[in-house]
């Protein structure tokens, strides 16, 4: 099973097209005789057309040399964890063009309807289509939660069309809320239809079930929660959408199928992540079949490296922050130092060396290197190289549903220390990292029964949330998750180098101990923090709050007006 479901998503990729395209196209019998029409006889054959949307939602590592995933690598350069030479910048025009298979594209929206439309023909039990019909539901569902989260309101289709249907084709855009409500429907059939188990032998953790859509519904809410409540400003769409992202995640505790793992990085550079008790669904890599780079990456390649201010969101090993007077951090004058007494979990995603351009080979931009999702055991041999890795990769995991429960509850100011119990704090009891419980009295933190307050804390966020927040940063680090987070908490402030120095800082270097190096230090010293990107021009502001939504390309708007219909640009893009 670990192999087949990839074999059979290339072998799909044909046959989905056939699903795809015109109805023209659709009256061409392929050599292999699949069409239409002589597809969906059999169960086998709907979970086989099912597969063809696993890379687009669940891609993992991704394959080969692609480093450009939703993974490790999505958004990297704009968010303030990582500190690169040339930090991404923000959208400054309209695109003249959509990239039809990235942005503007309709392509998984029908491919998605014509599912649960031809999954009703299939000759099969009720309980059987029910199930096919909240997986095609599922996965529309995550289609509409990604263009929303890049567009705004988007138009909204839940029937398959064909390229004739030219006045459902072009439309305005639906609302936002409407769209997400939609989703919202789309994901509650899901939970209460789609199976726990799918039956097919070896699946378990590669295969959507009820506990894959619990826990991307935990997900989707919990951002569409906040954009309302930060964004929006719409309470009650707010409230709506985090209680069901809390109810998401509590179904999924309560069913007690899944547990916090004992070591936190074999999570990430196992070679078989089957049967691990954290993993909810992953994509498995197998040698010969389908490989990576990632664990090459974390070894071998030039790295854009953590950023200081990243590094510092880590607490100390009795859970203070760092700058709190009563915290035993050594400070950073040494990457040992940097590591003493503090959460494990920085150790387990640095290395505990600093690597530095024109010292070694495998630098990194800021000083500070990962190795979170290396495996050391292959690190030398030919499959831990170039892009021939095969460790697995989590696609959703237990801890994130436990963090997306703690903090739709603090946003909806129901938060409970049991609350905390079954989430935060199961988390830092992970073995090898045992942090201190965090508790909660009202909106004020306390740890070991000392109230604390970071001195660093964003002013405009309460103690808990901040530390809520922090835990999420930490735990979910360089996983692709902050920019998004960034983006529904309304804080790319955050992202401007100018505003905010230390995500263009790294380690605290002596020049003299690494005299071959050139790594630039801040202010042209012989000795202080690393500065990634030293270049004026190379700094990004962020000076228009318009860049939390994509531009409509420049095309799309001409031809929806050439079909009579007026397609409005995002605010601020006109």
């Amino acid at each position: 099973m670990k192999t087949k479901i990839y074999i059979i998503i290339a072998l799909m990729a044909t046959i989905a097209m056939g699903c795809k395209k015109t109805d023209e196209f659709l009256t061409k019998n392929p050599l292999d005789r699949l069409t239409d029409d002589t597809y969906w006889t059999s169960e086998g054959n709907v979970r086989t057309f099912a597969f063809g949307f696993y890379t687009r939602y669940f891609p993992g590592y991704a394959a080969s040399f692609d480093l450009t995933f939703g993974g490790y690598f999505s958004g990297e350069t704009l968010n303030d964890d990582f500190a690169p030479t040339t930090p991404t910048i923000l959208t400054r025009t309209v695109p003249d063009k959509a990239d039809l298979v990235k942005e503007w594209n309709f392509t998984n929206i029908r491919k998605a309807n014509l599912f649960i439309k031809r999954v009703q023909q299939v000759p099969m039990a009720q309980e059987a289509k029910n199930n096919w019909t909240g997986v095609g539901r599922f996965f529309r569902a995550l289609e509409y939660a990604d263009k929303v989260k890049k567009y705004g309101d988007f138009p909204y289709y839940n029937q398959e069309l064909t390229e004739n249907d030219t006045e459902a084709l072009y439309r305005p855009r639906d609302p936002r809320e409407l769209v997400m409500d939609s989703v919202l429907a789309d994901f509650r059939y899901a939970a209460a239809n789609v199976r726990v188990s799918d039956g097919a032998t070896g699946a378990q953790g590669l295969i959507v079930n009820k506990y894959v859509v619990l826990a991307f519904m935990s997900r989707v809410f919990l951002f569409e929660g906040t954009w309302q409540k930060y964004q929006e400003n719409n309470l009650t769409k707010a409230a709506e959408y985090l209680e069901a992202s809390k109810w998401a995640a509590n179904e999924l505790i309560t069913s007690g199928a899944f547990s916090i793992a004992p070591d936190y990085r074999k999570l990430f550079n196992s070679l078989d992540l089957a049967g691990n008790p954290e993993i909810i669904m992953y994509r498995s890599y197998v040698v010969g079949v389908l490989t990576h780079a990632l664990n090459s990456y974390n070894n071998k390649e030039p790295q854009s490296g953590v950023s200081k201010d990243a590094v510092e969101s880590y607490l100390d090993k009795n859970g203070l922050p760092i700058a709190h007077p009563s915290s035993v951090y050594k400070g950073d004058k040494s990457i040992a130092n940097v590591m003493a007494d503090r959460d494990p979990r920085l150790a387990f995603t640095l290395a505990p060396t600093v690597r530095l351009n024109g010292v070694v080979a495998n630098f990194s931009s800021s000083g500070y290197a990962t190795h979170k999702f290396l495996n050391e055991d292959i690190r030398d041999l030919t499959e831990g190289n170039s892009n021939l890795n095969p460790t697995d990769a989590p696609v959703i995991r237990y801890a994130e549903v436990l963090l997306n429960y703690a903090e739709a509850a603090a946003e909806l100011g129901s938060l409970t220390q049991a609350d905390l119990d079954k989430t935060i704090n199961r988390i830092r009891k992970r073995a090898g990292v045992n942090l201190p419980d965090l508790t909660v009295s009202g909106t004020q933190t306390l740890v070991n029964g000392m109230s604390y307050d970071d001195p660093n804390r964003d002013p405009s966020v309460s103690s808990i949330i901040w530390e809520i927040r922090r835990e999420r940063r930490v735990e979910l680090m360089m996983e692709g998750f902050r920019n998004d987070d960034l983006k529904r908490w309304k804080k790319y402030e955050y992202l401007d180098t100018k505003a905010n120095p230390d995500i263009n800082r790294g380690a605290w270097i002596k020049k003299s101990d690494y005299p071959t190096t050139t790594a630039v230090i801040e202010g042209s010293a012989p000795e202080g923090y690393i500065i990634p990107a030293p270049k004026a021009e190379s700094q990004r502001v962020f000076d228009n709050p318009r860049v939390y939504l994509s531009p409509l390309p420049q095309d799309q708007i001409k031809l929806y007006q050439d079909n009579g219909v007026t397609l409005t640009q995002n605010a601020g893009w006109e």
